[in-house]
């Protein structure tokens, strides 16, 4: 049992000195120092220059050296980046962590550059006669095969040293200009006969009101004040998707989505295969719209009323409850789960307080090794327990990749949400048995406000991104046509669910992801990681015996393989839509007991 009141903080030392000493000052020049060796290195291998000659079989020693020099540097890399985002996420006033997370920023630059030599050089190599001379090469099999599939859609090695210098004035600095601006936009809105200047992440966190009144105001008032920036805002998603389109064609891509599909690992068979089950869903989340809707007293659901509170409950779930609760169920699904969880409540692994400065949200940090910090905001509900179940899932899925190296446990997004979904689906089952009908409506609804957002709404985002792209190639695109895309590709996500009158023509403004040159349809993805994690929980329902050591291998090897493959281990097919609908099928079921439970509330 966690004893006291007090929410814990995470303990960050001993990864690094304290960024204001002089020692980690010197820390970051060796870093330095180390990307301008390892290019030394490459120069002197001849390492992504086209005239490189592939070595013999017998010859592994120059990719033996070249591949752990690499492996070391990255890891060294990440693992400073990943200090320095958590102390700016745990107080975004530091001024001096803010400042070292920037002086990084040119040394990961030219790290990528060496990145991208080294995925051309793997490009020209026999991998197949590299990997009998060599057991590096054995190991990070997939990660060369990746390579030499990504080597045939680079351009010449000037060429991308040049997009890299010119990506830092072009998309990122539309990106971090979107973030400026939008960070100090500051929405006039009335509250109790006052007329107070909150920020946007408060505005929008005003959706969860109880109050349908001030929800309204807050929906409103949103709406005027992205209008009133829409001009910069579209400017910058027209540089952004301009310069995509541009990269992507000049590397061979047929569209910015193909190029997403390797890094996603997947193939375009498996994204049409989700997509046509998710089509054949929406009717399905439009009745639990409009359950929530007669809930409510309402004929039909507003935008503004996709997150109001529905169900009044008594239970709390104070932090010492919730995490004495998560170790009993985790301890009845595997000793590594349950000891991540030990380790993770023991060890100062959370930071779980609200307070000024912390970043909103949640998640999950590798710091190398068996070690993750977890960030989280934690209240004393059941979405807070099961936010913070999430979490600890991530921290489960990288003590599975322990062993792995950096290349080797480099998951792609489609496959980063397994171990958080399936551990948040094992808590809210085990919630939901042991509630009463009160507070099994509010984890039902829980869930099904987070799949409506993560199978319907990205939908909509998706389709959104589609046809933007698609007319990007022609011209810009002003702000009101990109408004009138985001309701086209709402109406065709939500229908008549909600209010069409409603829909939330500045989605496109509010959502930071479309604001990345290297981040482009980070949407799909999510949707993916949700069904995949619902379909793998099923089986494990229906089926536990065998599962954990079967399941537990197949989270260490999520980036050594990729998606239909590791689905292939347990029987799935992922190209064909029984699979995508029997996930689905698990979020009918929750949308049955929800209309069940909201007629008896009546």
């Amino acid at each position: 049992m966690i004893e006291g009141a007090a929410l814990p903080r995470w303990d960050l030392s001993g990864f690094f000195p304290p960024v204001a000493d002089d020692s980690f000052a010197d820390a970051m020049e060796h870093l330095g120092e180390a990307v301008a060796g390892l290019a030394a290195l490459f120069d002197e291998r001849r390492i992504g220059d086209h005239s490189t000659a592939e070595p013999a079989p017998s010859n592994a020693a120059p990719f033996d050296e070249v591949m752990q020099s690499y492996l070391e540097l990255r890891t060294r890399l990440y693992l400073m980046e990943a200090y320095l985002e958590c102390l700016t996420a745990a107080d975004s006033r530091d001024d001096i962590a803010q400042a070292r997370l920037s002086e990084l920023q040119p040394i990961l630059a030219n790290a990528s550059v060496l990145q991208t030599r080294l995925t051309a050089w793997v490009g020209s190599l026999d991998v197949d006669a590299l990997s009998q001379a060599s057991g590096l090469a054995r190991e990070h099999g997939f990660f060369l095969m990746q390579s030499q599939l990504r080597a045939r859609h680079l351009m010449s090695p000037d060429q991308e040293s040049l997009a890299a210098d010119l990506v830092l004035t072009g998309s990122t600095a539309w990106e971090r200009m979107r973030a400026t601006l939008t960070s100090q936009l500051l929405v006039p809105i009335e509250i109790e006969e006052e007329v107070r200047q909150l920020p946007m992440s408060a505005i929008r966190n005003l959706a969860e009101s109880p109050d349908r009144s001030l929800r309204r105001r807050a929906y409103e008032s949103e709406l005027a004040t992205w209008h009133q920036v829409r001009v910069p805002l579209a400017a910058a998603m027209n540089g952004i998707k301009g310069e995509v389109h541009s990269l992507a064609r000049r590397r061979g891509w047929s569209s910015p989505l193909e190029a997403t599909l390797l890094e996603h690992a997947i193939d375009r068979r498996i994204l049409e295969a989700m997509m046509d089950a998710v089509e054949a869903s929406f009717d399905d989340f439009r009745v639990y719209l409009r359950a929530k809707a007669r809930r409510m007293g309402l004929e039909t659901l507003t935008w503004y009323d996709l997150y109001a509170p529905i169900a009044d409950t008594t239970a709390e779930w104070s932090y010492p409850r919730a995490a004495d609760f998560i170790r009993e169920h985790f301890r009845r699904f595997s000793p590594l789960l349950e000891g991540t969880a030990q380790r993770a409540f023991d060890e100062g692994w959370i930071d779980a307080e609200p307070r000024p400065g912390k970043v909103g949200g949640a998640f999950c940090m590798w710091m190398g090794g068996e070690d993750s910090r977890i960030l989280t905001n934690f209240l004393p509900t059941h979405q807070a327990m099961s936010t913070l179940a999430h979490e600890l899932g991530h921290a489960y899925h990288n003590r599975a990749r322990a062993a792995r190296t950096i290349v080797q446990r480099r998951t792609p997004a489609t496959l980063t949400e397994t171990a958080s979904i399936f551990c948040q689906t094992l808590i809210d089952e085990a919630a939901y048995q042991d509630a009463d009908d009160r507070e099994r409506l509010a984890i039902l609804e829980a869930f099904l406000q987070s799949a409506c957002a993560i199978v319907v709404d990205i939908a909509g985002r998706f389709y959104f991104e589609q046809k933007v792209f698609e007319r990007r190639r022609q011209r810009d695109l002003s702000p009101d046509e990109l408004c009138d895309e985001m309701r086209h590709a709402q109406g065709r996500s939500y229908g008549d669910g909600l209010d069409p009158a409603t829909y939330h023509p500045y989605m496109w403004a509010v959502k930071p992801h479309y604001y990345s040159g290297t981040a482009s349809f980070y949407n799909y993805p999510y949707t993916f990681g949700l069904l995949f994690g619902l379909g793998l929980y099923s089986i494990f329902r229906d089926r536990p015996d065998r599962f954990v050591s079967e399941y537990e291998d197949l989270l260490s090897r999520t980036g050594m393989a990729n998606a239909a493959d590791l689905a292939r281990g347990f029987g799935l097919d992922l190209h064909a839509p029984a699979f995508w609908r029997a996930s689905l099928d698990m979020v009918r079921e929750r949308i049955k007991r929800f209309e069940t439970l909201a007629r008896r509330a009546d």
